[in-house]
Formats: C-alpha cells, structure tokens, sequence
C-alpha cells in the first residue's frame, strides 16, 4: 500500500446536474487519504456557482495545465474522450466514473468509487494501453488536439450529395469512397460511430485500425481492418468544396483538396482497470447478448 501523497485530476459531465454531486464522495475519500485535487475549472464552475456544492480543491486547473499521477473521469464515454484529449502524451492513467448507462471507457459505476480509490492505493488495479490516430494537414492546421482515441471522421456539410474520398495506405491507392463519409476507428471505437455505420467490433489491443464508409453509394465497398503502423492518406472532393473532420466528436470545416495523413500516434493512452476486470463482460452487457428480447 502506497503512503506517498497522491495527486488527482477530475474531469466531469456539467450536464448531468443530479448525478455530479456523486464528486462529493469522491472527494471525501481523497480527503481521508490528504489527497492533492486538481479540477478542470469548467467541472468547478459548474459545482460551486451552478449546484452550489463547496469544494475544496487544491488547484483549479484550465485545458491540458496540469501534472498528476491519476486523472478521473466523471461523466460517460464522451466525457473520458474529453478528458484523454486533455492527457495527451503525459501518460498519466484515467479512471472512467461512469455517471448514468454502462460504458466501455467509463465503465466504473460511481456506488463503487471509495472501493476504487482504496485498491488505486493499493496497487490493486491493471493498466490497459489503448492506441489512438494523429491527424496532420498539409493545409490549414486543425485546430485544438490532433489525436483521438475513439475515431477520426471525414464527413459531408451539406445535405444533398455526398463526397469522394481518395484513400491512399503506405501510398499505394486503395479506393475512392462515393459516401457520406469515412470513419476510421481505433478498437477502442470500434464500439462507438465506426459500430453504428456497420463496422467491425475489435478487442482493445489488437494493433490496427478499421475504415469503414459511411452510407456509401456503393454496395460493394465493405469495411476493411489495416495493422496500425500504417499510413493513410485522404483527399476529398465535395461540391460545397469544403468538408469536416471530426476527431472523437468534435468536428472543424477544412477546405477542397486538402491532404490527411493518419497515422499511429506516437503515445499510448493508459486507461485503469479494476483488478480482474475484463472487456468482453463489458461488451456483453453493453450490447446485451443473451438478453431476452421478447418483451
């Protein structure tokens, strides 16, 4: 059992006012341990002046400012993402609190925090490593981070007709995709848009990336699974010649004929695990194999 003081940064949902006072627990239980907290200053605005909850923190931090030894998360899938763009390549381990529905990064329910923090303590936790894609431009830079853990979208703006994209892998050329558009997915996102556009469901830690159209105006093409040392290159044409890109959700316009280029990116994202825990529980109670669907 560790005796050192250790450091922690909390990220949370402000949507969900009924569920974030669920922070008061956790901060009790790092306040027995004389815990250092650090809080993303949107979460702290939201609890102190928004749900009129005191919090004691010992740093109110902004963005990616901040060092600790484990970063909390607590909201749902999508607030982890948030949190992890914000990680970037400090390796500093996330735990996933989840605040309503099970979910595959935030997959801790919050009736089990104190148990949590206690085995982080301990030592009694694994550390999954989880890949995610750079994005470069040789354009405009995008703007905010370049990487995601979930997936990397290239999108149509408009609404009556799709858009082409060229897709290149180690430059020898693949297809020209006549679609909505394209999603590349980690495994960890294989669960999430890449999934709903008829993707492929890949276990986290096997090394490749997975393209998938999305509504594409061909019923040949098909998703493909490529190793993650590869490199992809995209170049779009569209008739309002502008397109999107979105990396894990958030989503910025870039012009006509610029070139993408994914590729691996050069960390690795470390995800906390409960001693013992293992995907495939999690992946069927998400997606509810053997449930009885008559009802």
């Amino acid at each position: 059992m560790t005796s050192r003081k250790l450091r922690f940064a909390i990220f949370g949902n402000t949507y969900q006012p009924k569920k974030s006072v669920s922070i008061l627990k956790i901060l009790a239980c790092l306040s027995e341990r004389k815990a250092e907290v650090y809080m993303e200053s949107n979460f702290f605005d939201f609890l102190v002046h928004q749900q009129h909850i005191s919090v004691s923190a010992t740093k109110v931090f902004e963005g990616s400012d901040f060092d600790a030894d484990f970063v909390i998360s607590m909201g749902g899938d999508g607030t982890f993402l948030r949190a992890a763009s914000m990680v970037g390549d400090k390796q500093i381990p996330i735990l996933g609190v989840n605040m309503g529905r099970l979910g595959f990064l935030a997959d801790i329910d919050a009736n089990e925090i104190e148990n949590i923090i206690q085995a982080l303590y301990e030592g009694d936790f694994s550390i999954e490593t989880r890949a995610a894609i750079a994005v470069e431009t040789d354009g405009t830079p995008l703007q905010g981070y370049h990487c995601a853990l979930n997936d990397v979208a290239i999108l149509k703006r408009d609404v009556a007709s799709m858009i082409s994209i060229r897709a290149t892998v180690n430059g020898v050329y693949l297809t020209t995709y006549q679609a909505d558009g394209l999603v590349v997915s980690t495994p960890t996102g294989s669960t999430a848009y890449s999934l709903s556009v008829g993707g492929p469901i890949i276990v986290p830690g096997t090394c490749v990336f997975s393209m998938t159209a999305v509504a594409p105006h061909s019923l040949n093409i098909r998703p493909i699974v490529i190793p993650d040392n590869a490199e992809i290159c995209l170049t779009v044409e569209s008739r309002s010649h502008n397109f999107l890109v979105a990396l894990d959700g958030r989503s910025e316009k870039c012009s006509e004929g610029t070139r993408l280029t994914l590729r691996k990116a050069p960390y690795l994202v470390k995800v906390v695990k409960r001693a013992g825990q293992r995907y495939f529980h999690t992946l069927r109670d998400k997606m509810m194999w053997g449930a009885d669907q008559r009802r």
